[in-house]
């Protein structure tokens, strides 16, 4: 039979999502469980009646408001269906067959299969035995070939972080032909001030980037939005390569509200950051190898009882998302789902 599709790509792993299963408390996928922010569901149902018109391909109103609550040109800012898809846009601008991209490991694993189907070559780093990036090694794995750098901070799914000095020297030591992107997905969830926001820090280093979403703190993961802040050249590179339309009406309706709403945003972050204190130092005193974490989840670096503690977590109703060999990735909630968590441990 004639082969229709690319060889290697019978290697790749499928991107797993964390599992939904009915009835179960679902801490397998980072979502919030508060609901969608004040206003969000009626400017949802508003945009519906226009659905038979094609949205602003250029999110105009949607970059304007990002514009003002970041003090950030909106010829900076490139939006896309969550900052994964703006991953791969990036991966299409700097990256040819055979150039390099550079990210630690383990990390995000939606980043070997952009790397693949973008016919990059990824070069993993692999963490520290605390679980974060190794940022010296990582600034010595960059080549000529490097076109891309990839720091996930806070690290999914490790929730581990790397605060300023440790970043600015890996800057430094970064040549300005390599582009940076700084994933911060998490950032709403940040409580240590030596974690640098990257906008606000590095946004005047044309090759640095930031990737953040809308999924997360503001609740929006259904909908997918995400947008990203570089110099005026990348994001206009990025804009080019965005699949046309992929931010949809309804998308950018629910993101202009809930970018209204911030203060209840805020509000929703603290009571997960209390929560998150409050289970980290529980399961410490069963597992005392967890890692600081500055994300919406934390890190069990079971190895290989992964998978046989997310079954036992199963077995009671709770969903984790193991990571076989490695750990388990444990999702922040309510007090009473968090109690729900703690039981199994």
């Amino acid at each position: 039979m004639t082969r229709l599709t690319r060889a290697d790509l019978d290697a790749l792993p499928a991107y797993v999502a964390g599992r939904t299963v009915p009835g179960a408390i679902k801490l397998a996928s980072n979502e919030v469980p508060y609901g969608p922010l004040p206003g969000v569901v009626d400017a949802v149902a508003a945009s519906i009646t226009g659905a038979h018109r094609y949205p602003d391909p250029g999110a105009t109103a949607l970059r304007a408001a990002l514009s003002d609550r970041l003090g950030v040109d909106p010829d900076r800012i490139a939006t896309g269906c969550g900052s994964v898809a703006l991953t791969e846009h990036l991966f299409r601008t700097t990256c040819l067959p055979g150039d390099e991209a550079i990210y630690a490991w383990r990390s995000f694993e939606a980043y070997p299969i952009i790397a693949a189907t973008s016919g990059a070559t990824s070069v993993r780093v692999p963490n520290t035995g605390t679980h974060g990036h190794d940022l010296p090694a990582m600034a010595a794995a960059i080549t000529d070939k490097t076109r891309l750098v990839i720091v996930c901070n806070p690290n999914n799914p490790t929730g581990t972080a790397v605060g300023k000095a440790e970043l600015d020297a890996f800057l430094d030591a970064v040549p300005p032909t390599v582009l940076v992107a700084l994933d911060e997905a998490y950032r709403e969830f940040v409580t240590d001030p030596d974690v640098p926001d990257g906008i606000a820090t590095y946004g005047d280093r044309p090759n640095v980037v930031v990737l953040r979403t809308l999924s997360k703190a503001w609740g929006l993961a259904g909908l997918r939005v995400g947008y990203l802040v570089g110099s005026p050249e990348v994001a206009a590179a990025v804009r080019k390569v965005v699949t046309p339309f992929s931010t949809s009406a309804t998308a950018q309706a629910a993101a202009l509200a809930a970018l209204q709403a911030s203060d209840e945003m805020q509000r929703r972050v603290d009571l997960i950051t209390a929560e998150r204190e409050r289970v980290v130092s529980a399961v410490r005193k069963v597992y005392p190898d967890v890692p600081d974490t500055q994300s919406n989840f934390f890190w069990l670096p079971l190895g290989d009882a992964a998978t046989d503690f997310a079954a036992k977590c199963e077995e009671s109703g709770v969903i984790v998302r193991a990571f076989a060999g490695d750990g388990v990735r444990v999702t922040i909630s309510s007090p009473g789902e968090n109690d729900a968590f703690l039981d199994c441990v």
